[in-house]
């Protein structure tokens, strides 16, 4: 099947809602988006941004990909950030994973997953410098969980060491960096405890002169 009727009439059933709902709310969003938040979740088709945290559309930038991961190579996410930073001018970057991470899981694990070990790569540094607290965890669901949540504070201090970020505070720019995690089982976030607003909150050897 060429076309995805189903999607289509989905579609048109979708933009018809909202526009009752909001008359000429498309006309407007057409014209410009300032949206304060940007997302970088996983691509998991269980986490959208927007229903999550019940925002419309053009009220948060998003950026995904598998395990939500942050890396200085990766110059799709910085683009991201950048456009989201320095253009939009975003007053937050949530960093958001989620338990039960199927990145997560496969980068714990010591099996062959063909492409994807590369990117997994970064999840299991993680895991190298933070063996000894997971090893502390016996049960293997609260074992990834615990993981789950210290990839997402590992990539908030990634977004933090970003040469784009670290500009905007050195220019008095409002910005703040925060960690939380999605539960799929029960539909809710839980903040990570972790937020950070200014250079001076983050490692010496990362702040730039």
């Amino acid at each position: 099947m060429r076309v995805l009727k189903d999607l289509f009439d989905k579609n048109e059933i979708w933009a018809e809602k909202i526009e009752a709902a909001d008359p000429g709310f498309f006309a407007a969003l057409s014209k410009q988006q300032t949206p304060d938040y940007l997302w970088i979740g996983c691509s998991d088709s269980r986490v959208p941004a927007n229903e999550i945290v019940g925002l419309m559309p053009g009220e948060i930038f998003v950026h995904r990909n598998i395990a939500n991961l942050v890396v200085h190579t990766d110059l799709n996410c910085l683009s991201v950030i950048q456009f989201a930073v320095e253009v939009l001018k975003v007053k937050h970057i949530i960093v958001c994973g989620h338990y039960g991470c199927g990145g997560i899981k496969a980068a714990m694990e010591n099996g062959e997953h063909g492409l994807i070990d590369n990117w997994l790569r970064n999840i299991k540094d993680i895991h190298r410098f933070r063996q000894a607290e997971l090893d502390f965890v016996q049960d293997p669901k609260k074992k990834l969980d615990l993981m789950c949540e210290l990839n997402v504070v590992e990539q908030v201090s990634n977004v933090c060491h970003t040469t784009i970020v670290q500009n905007a505070w050195k220019n008095k720019q409002d910005l703040s960096i925060h960690g939380w995690i999605y539960d799929i089982a029960d539909g809710r976030l839980k903040d990570l405890d972790v937020c950070i607003t200014q250079a001076d909150e983050i490692a010496e050897t990362h702040r730039l002169k």
